[in-house]
């Protein structure tokens, strides 16, 4: 038999231990650094926190957010799969509108994502939302833009696309946004779906 650790408290005292130590939280604010420590334990990838970038108090809104009853707004299924919901503070409601009828034959007509139209279902949902993007750039994108034309805002965005096309372009152009947009993301190309759902996880009370 192989040897190695099996008991599950075990390894997660054992993993958020080695993620502390191995972690330089020292340049964050106390509630950010708490999300930061989800995510490098999401992807064991401890120099992500210097790559973190975010406006404000974005985890005090997004938690006061989602404290008051806020929709948790997804682009894919693997990141509202990943969001416990049972941790959430008020049986907050996952949307992900990705697998709605009309996305495939829209964006086929438009010659874009079907996550970029997926995008295009949120306004019902957006006004004081936290918005978690852990897949398409596209999304990101095309978020922006229907923000830009008057969308409702959400109260904040968690912003985690990944890939080698548009990832770190999109990311770019939140940080670079002047409206005042409450965000926080990962520059360049590294993301995906555990780490927008490691954020939603922390800031909505999964404690390590």
């Amino acid at each position: 038999m192989i040897d190695y650790l099996r008991t599950p408290e075990e390894i997660y005292r054992r993993s958020f231990a080695t993620a502390r130590a191995e972690t330089d939280l020292g340049g964050l604010p106390p509630d950010l650094a708490r999300v930061a420590l989800r995510l490098v334990h999401a992807c064991a990838m401890p120099d992500i926190v210097g790559d973190l970038a975010w406006r404000g108090d974005v985890v005090t809104r997004a938690g006061a957010a989602l404290d008051n009853g806020a929709a948790v707004i997804v682009d894919a299924k693997m990141v509202g799969e990943g969001v416990i919901r049972a941790r959430l503070p008020a049986d907050n409601k996952v949307v992900c509108t990705l697998g709605e009828p009309s996305v495939e034959r829209r964006a086929a007509d438009a010659g874009t994502t079907r996550s970029a139209v997926a995008v295009e279902l949120w306004p019902p949902y957006l006004a004081g939302a936290v918005v978690a993007i852990g897949n398409a750039p596209t999304a990101l994108f095309r978020l922006l833009e229907l923000l830009a034309d008057g969308a409702p805002r959400p109260a904040a965005i968690l912003a985690f696309p990944v890939g080698f096309v548009g990832a770190a372009e999109s990311k770019d152009a939140l940080i670079a946004d002047t409206s005042g947009l409450s965000y926080l993301t990962l520059r360049g190309r590294r993301g995906g779906s555990a780490l927008a759902a490691a954020a939603v996880n922390a800031i909505g009370g999964e404690s390590p």
